[in-house]
């Protein structure tokens, strides 16, 4: 770390020898953990072979060794310096370079991050998967593992990314047959399923319909994928596959009756992740109507229909008996969330400086001036022109109140995903928004920004904000808010979706009505001026965040629905909270005083 602060230069990745790694077990994990090194395991040969007759082999020097590890250790980086995502035979993500890259050191990390029930909930059904009875004393020769394979759209960029990368390294780490599909990208689908995405929340263009056409796209485009990498012998819908299979998004339910016909005794999770209008959905001739029945044909031939919790999330055709409720989750361990040194804090701000130069974009001022953000995807439901009429308010409030007090900045920004096409159209909306006169006061101010895929950036901006909102118009569950509650930053956030059961109001931060931006504004004057209420909250924030919006505690989830659906039985959640049934049949109760997020009082599907 001399040579870093001397030179002002960030160390990105290192490579490190499996003999170097024998020597010093844990050291990639070490370096990920302390410096914000990415640490990747290499072969290098220690030995070669002499240019001279008979004598043999001769050593390599370490100097020699390490530039070897050095050259070899590039190639696992793509543009802005971040590892590049690995994609396999058979389109199978291999999180972490298939593993070369190791960010975590054990199970004893991973136990760290959670109470003793969720970790025992996790052991139990991990050993029954692996095929052992008895806890992990005895194998059960009848009985082989378990495989698990998920599907999703894609393999970077959106929250169901994320959760998938971190829920594979975790299960490696278990020892467990747990494997991740994507299809081939097709930018016309995405348009398609994108579109989608935005009726069944009621945020499209009223015109936008999804007709034969584009059924016809999305069937073939699955279908092709299924023929071509998953079906063939040894692929994961082959015989002799996954036994669970689990369709990760509402992009993919027509690979179900694929499923369905050539591996009859598979069983299949269908996840829904986003707030399906069950209002809209009901109204004949509606277009949430014509998109919800198309997926509905696919998705009722699964066993399990896993859900979001949220009011109203799930459509009244869909029998209660088959639906379970499971939150989102991110990983306390990756680059979103782990501390990062005051050094690394700096050097992203100065990384987004660079950036904002590049495309003639407002600073953020950072140490200068404290700044309020929204880190979601620039998407129609993410509330962002309410932010900026509230961040406008909150302005003209602190110059009136408080003249002692310069008003923070605002910074919108969030990653984007290629299945995401609206990011650009809404992006450019943000800027015409503020170049109107009603703005012109605060445009200097505010920074709109589209952050590549560096989980650290997110992280770095998120640890030294002064305050979060999150004001979406239309919400899944948005785990971005316990992030910051983790963070220890209260958050001011709309009741949208899963959002309000993720913040105590009151005491881990503020909840609103979906567009009452006087309300947001006055909850962030208070929060921004008042210092005791600030640290009172804060510290409260740090403290709630219950383990099932954590890796372990959502592996807990989906290890239970393996391991039941793995013996034959038939499950039936009748909308029972996964982690409550998970937690019951291990016998492991929530301790006194744990965390936990509010079970009751959901109206899954709304009034009929």
């Amino acid at each position: 770390m001399l040579y870093s602060v001397q030179h002002n230069v960030k160390f990105v990745g290192a490579g490190v020898t499996v003999g170097l790694e024998k020597i010093c077990p844990g050291i990639c994990a070490c370096l990920w953990r302390e410096l914000d090194i990415v640490g990747v395991k290499l072969e290098v040969q220690s030995k070669t072979i002499s240019a001279f007759k008979d004598a043999g082999t001769v050593p390599v020097d370490v100097d020699e060794q390490a530039d070897s590890a050095a050259r070899k250790c590039v190639m696992y980086f793509g543009p802005k310096h971040n590892p590049a995502v690995a994609i396999a035979f058979r389109n199978r993500v291999g999180p972490d370079a298939q593993g070369a890259i190791r960010l975590v050191e054990g199970l004893g990390e991973y136990e760290a991050t959670v109470h003793k029930g969720t970790w025992n909930t996790v052991l139990k059904y991990a050993s029954e998967l692996k095929g052992y009875k008895n806890g992990l004393t005895e194998r059960d020769l009848q009985r082989p593992p378990t495989k698990i394979a998920f599907f999703s759209a894609t393999p970077q960029g959106g929250g169901v990314a994320l959760m998938r990368h971190a829920l594979v390294r975790f299960c490696a780490e278990l020892g467990l047959k747990l494997e991740w599909y994507i299809p081939k990208p097709n930018p016309k689908a995405f348009r398609i399923t994108k579109t989608n995405h935005n009726i069944l929340q009621g945020v499209a263009d009223p015109e936008a319909r999804f007709d034969e056409d584009k059924q016809n796209v999305l069937n073939e485009w699955i279908g092709t994928n299924a023929k071509r990498y998953w079906l063939t012998s040894g692929g994961p819908l082959a015989p002799g596959g996954a036994d669970v299979v689990i369709i990760d998004d509402p992009q993919m339910p027509a690979l179900i009756p694929i499923v369905k016909k050539v591996r009859p005794e598979a069983k299949i999770i269908y996840r829904s992740h986003i707030e399906v209008r069950s209002d809209l959905v009901d109204r004949p001739g509606s277009p949430q109507e014509q998109v919800w029945r198309w997926m509905w044909d696919y998705i009722k031939q699964a066993d399990v229909f896993i859900s979001h919790p949220g009011d109203k999330f799930v459509p009244h055709d869909v029998p209660l008996a088959m639906v379970g409720l499971m939150p989102a989750c991110t990983d306390w361990l990756d680059g979103l969330n782990k501390p990062l040194r005051e050094w690394d804090l700096k050097f992203y701000h100065h990384d987004l400086r660079n950036s904002c130069n590049e495309l003639g974009m407002n600073q953020l001022l950072y140490p200068a001036r404290e700044y309020i953000t929204q880190i979601a995807r620039f998407d129609p439901s993410k509330g962002i022109p309410d932010v900026i009429e509230s961040y406008r308010k909150l302005c003209a409030r602190v110059l009136k109140d408080t003249p002692e007090k310069h008003p923070p900045q605002l910074l919108l920004c969030g990653h984007g995903a290629i299945d995401d096409p609206d990011a650009s159209i809404v992006f450019a909306e943000t800027m015409e928004l503020l170049a109107q006169p009603r703005y012109s006061a605060i445009s200097k101010d505010v920074v709109v920004m589209r952050i590549g895929p560096s989980d650290q950036m997110l992280n770095a901006l998120m640890t030294t904000a002064k305050l979060v909102v999150q004001l979406s118009l239309r919400e899944g569950f948005e785990v971005k808010v316990s992030e910051a509650l983790h963070h220890g930053k209260p958050v001011v956030a709309t009741r949208a979706g899963g959002i309000p059961l993720q913040i105590q109001h009151g005491k881990s931060g503020f909840l609103v009505d979906v567009g009452d931006t006087d309300a947001v504004a006055n909850h962030l004057f208070d929060l921004y001026t008042d210092d005791d209420l600030y640290a009172k909250m804060s510290d409260y924030a740090k403290a709630s965040v219950s383990d099932e919006v954590g890796t372990v505690g959502n592996a807990a989830c989906w290890l239970y629905l393996a391991a039941k659906l793995a013996r034959g039985q038939v499950l039936k959640p009748n909308a029972r909270w996964i982690t409550d049934m998970a937690r019951e049949e291990a016998g492991q109760p929530h301790e006194l005083g744990e965390p936990i997020l509010p079970h009751g009082g959901i109206d899954i599907k709304g009034e009929n």
